[in-house]
């Protein structure tokens, strides 16, 4: 039978592990473990957990290396076949591991399977970060069933089915720790945002596959870390959305999107702009400026993962979802 461990990165999130860890807790089966990694926090986070939940795993970082380090690091410390990597601001549905594990088994070549992602906030709606599965456009646009941009729909019950997707939410993630490890695991320069689904990508090229299991259900808060008006983020968001086309796409069809993704870019900035909020635009330009930085050292990681592609991933369509959604007005998910 395969160990599988529930991982929860902190950073000094002792007021999310006091709402949504006892859901976690009473909803795993009596099999799996539940692991906390800490990222470094200076609130009491590790105190609490000691004195209320001692039956908890702990993994201690001696800084916050971000998601994508912070779960590097702390996964090659855990023993376990499978990880299900979980957001400390999401509450589990009762039954959500078993549909995960399940899909898992069943295939050998799937890396990942996502549940579905209802918002906390009001589960009648899908959540942002993932709702029922992960897709992307010829522009490195990505979008889910359920949620298109800013649009996010009504959860009816018409993304039910289970199918193979281009990426999987790193709100709640199951993946097999060996294939995880195989293909690279988060790309650690990331720190946070898109590294899932580069990860996923990468996975793709690969020969890997990635799917949803909507039977899993779980509801994610949300903004935990950085909230969604976080200048911060913006940046994440625009850089590492270039180095991923950089280092997946092979070169041509890089320069070929390139054009189009810097004119989106600067469209999207001067709307910032026109809003009146200048931080979030110059927050775009420092993303592009440092994404050219950062371009020759991501020539090696390009290489590599060109050198081992072998597959042309699942869940892309080829056209534009921005388009699509401003000029067609199709803001609802009938793409794929």
């Amino acid at each position: 039978m395969s160990v599988t461990k529930v991982v929860i990165l902190n950073w000094n999130g002792k007021t999310h592990l006091q709402e949504f860890l006892p859901d976690v807790i009473r909803t795993v089966p009596s099999d799996v473990g539940v692991v906390v990694a800490d990222n470094g926090s200076d609130d009491d986070s590790l105190v609490f957990l000691e004195r209320t939940f001692p039956q908890v795993e702990v993994v201690r970082l001696d800084r916050n290396y971000g998601f994508a380090e912070g779960y590097n690091l702390a996964l090659k410390r855990i023993r376990a076949d499978y990880y299900i990597l979980l957001n400390s601001d999401v509450r589990p549905e009762a039954g959500w591991c078993e549909p995960l594990i399940a899909a898992l088994d069943s295939d050998l070549k799937l890396m990942a399977v996502a549940p579905k992602l209802l918002s906390e906030r009001d589960r009648r709606y899908f959540e942002y970060a993932g709702a029922s599965g992960g897709f992307i456009d010829v522009l490195g646009y990505p979008f889910c069933r359920g949620r298109i941009l800013s649009t996010i729909e009504m959860d009816k019950g018409q993304y039910d089915s289970p199918r193979y997707v281009f990426w999987a939410s790193g709100a709640c993630m199951a993946c097999k720790a060996g294939l995880f490890e195989k293909v690279g695991g988060f790309d650690g320069e990331f720190f946070a945002h898109m590294e899932e689904i580069d990860l996923c990508w990468r996975a793709q090229l690969f020969g890997y596959r990635i799917a949803v299991e909507p039977r899993s259900v779980v509801y994610h808060l949300g903004g935990g870390t950085l909230p969604n008006n976080s200048p911060q983020k913006i940046f994440l968001n625009y850089r590492n959305s270039l180095a991923m086309l950089y280092k997946n796409l092979p070169r041509r069809h890089f320069y070929m999107v390139l054009p189009f993704r810097i004119m989106m870019d600067g469209l999207s900035a001067l709307v910032f702009l026109g809003q009146g909020h200048w931080d979030f635009f110059c927050e775009i330009l420092r993303a592009h400026r440092h994404f050219l930085r950062w371009r020759p050292s991501l020539k090696w990681k390009r290489a590599d993962i060109q050198s081992k592609a072998t597959h042309k991933p699942v869940g892309v369509y080829f056209g534009s979802i921005v388009f699509r959604y401003f000029f067609f007005r199709k803001r609802f998910h009938k793409i794929l």
